[in-house]
């Protein structure tokens, strides 16, 4: 990658080899490998066996987990934050394992639409959940900083799997607890 970003800046009409851009292709590369990382990391070794017998069967949600990717069309980040809920079906799952689930799929080069699904499907499948709902709210440079250059737009997806897509009344409850901005603590 590293040669890659020399021939990035040399095509610009830069000079890679001036002070300031001496060591960028280095410092580069080693972000591009950080923002990427979701390629290189597996759902099993990061749950490592969290799931904990529980009956608790009532809505469990971590609201606005920080999210950062990059678009797929143009190379460019979006960011900002996740709701997941999940209804448990005799098994909890350990509370920063939601995260780092979010966190692997949003390391790749990926569109909102299609993470969102992919984090609601990978905490059915590792919970087994009664149902799981995701919304991610995130506002994207791609649109920001060309094209449009709409500022305060932000994006919003969700997916509803199982009793939160199914029971009007459990989808209400998740819409409600992610509108309630009031922190407790």
């Amino acid at each position: 990658m590293e040669t890659y970003f020399k021939q990035i800046i040399q095509s610009l009409g830069e000079n890679p080899e001036r002070e300031g851009l001496k060591n960028t292709p280095k410092r580069a590369a080693k972000a591009w490998e950080f923002l990427t990382q979701g390629y290189h990391q597996s759902i099993d070794k990061t749950v490592n066996g969290a799931l904990f017998q529980s009956d608790n069967d009532e809505m469990v949600l971590v609201k606005n987990i920080e999210l950062y990717s990059l678009c797929e069309h143009h190379l460019l980040p979006f960011i900002g934050k996740c709701h997941v809920a999940y209804v448990p079906n005799g098994k909890i799952i350990g509370l920063s394992k939601i995260a780092r689930i979010v966190d692997i799929y949003a390391r790749r080069l990926q569109v909102q639409e299609n993470l969102t699904k992919e984090i609601a499907q990978t905490i059915q499948q590792v919970t087994q959940a009664k149902g799981v709902g995701i919304i991610i709210e995130a506002q994207h440079l791609c649109m920001m900083m060309r094209g449009v250059e709409k500022q305060n737009s932000i994006m919003s997806t969700s997916v509803m799997l199982g009793l939160l897509r199914e029971d009007p009344r459990s989808r209400a409850e998740f819409l409600s607890l992610v509108r309630n901005n009031e922190r407790l603590l």
